[in-house]
């Protein structure tokens, strides 16, 4: 079979926080990241257009050599991955993999609460979708979950606002609603690749005995977990520490606002879907 890097796909730039977990977890693999920035965001879209949208970029990256994705993006994975992993792959691919980022999270939820009282932060489409409240049921039944969407987070971030007094409003806003629907909550999962940036105003704003939790370093655990328990894709990665990025956007627009999520300049090439 032929060998290539680990794909990680995400509407825009959230899916970077991931990535930037995952490489430093295992510096050794190739890397192609994949943002398709000029149709972001996703969160407000049907599930039948994020699942179309979410197929072109998952095609995309197995016709440039990927045997395994990523979907680095809730919406996606709440949304598309089910569905791709289920009727498509076995039609395009049935040796290739898409994996999602909800269930690394979901898995270790249960593990974070002390009290079994857990809320999400999530943008209106993974609340919608309820894959949390139902993937959480499962592998933790008796943890109550509570959904909280936050539409204003995303553009702010994406805008650079995410540290900005200008944030303050809606970030204290959706704190409250989440709490006033449930004041026992004491783990917030950050249920959108794109909020580690707001952890600085998440902690101002949170009672300080909540638990916050960004996605990035379970993921990149579950990943290298996957890995070791599926050697025959291991062995299909090439290795090599090679990065690259495609952005269905402008490359000048994703090299500058991708050194905000991943801390380090890069050059992206422009690709269509």
């Amino acid at each position: 079979m032929d060998k290539g890097p680990i794909g990680v796909f995400d509407s825009g730039y959230g899916g970077l926080t991931v990535l930037g977990e995952i490489q430093q977890l295992m510096p050794e693999y190739d890397y192609l990241y994949l943002g398709d920035n000029a149709r972001a965001p996703y969160g407000t879209r049907s599930f039948e257009v994020v699942y179309e949208f979410t197929l072109q970029a998952v095609r995309r990256l197995f016709e440039m050599g990927c045997p395994l994705v990523i979907l680095a993006c809730n919406t996606a994975s709440a949304k598309a991955l089910r569905t791709i992993q289920q009727c498509d792959l076995p039609e395009i691919d049935p040796n290739r993999r898409v994996l999602g980022v909800i269930r690394p999270t979901t898995e270790i939820a249960g593990t974070l609460t002390r009290n079994g009282h857990v809320g999400i932060f999530a943008t209106q489409g993974t609340i919608l979708s309820h894959t949390y409240d139902i993937e959480i049921g499962k592998l933790h039944p008796g943890v109550r979950v509570t959904g909280q969407a936050c539409p204003m987070w995303v553009p702010l971030i994406e805008n650079k606002e995410y540290d900005s007094p200008g944030v303050d409003y809606f970030v204290k806003k959706y704190i409250d609603q989440l709490l006033s629907r449930d004041p026992d909550i004491d783990t917030i999962i950050l249920g959108c690749t794109h909020y580690p940036l707001l952890l600085s105003k998440l902690r101002q704003f949170c009672p300080s005995h909540i638990r916050l939790v960004p996605q990035g370093e379970y993921v990149a655990n579950s990943l290298k977990d996957y890995l070791h328990r599926h050697p025959e894709m291991e062995q299909r990665i090439t290795r090599g520490g090679n990065n690259r990025y495609l952005t269905t956007e402008h490359p000048l627009n994703f090299n500058e606002n991708a050194t905000v999520f991943l801390g380090r300049n890069v050059q992206a090439e422009h690709v269509t879907l």
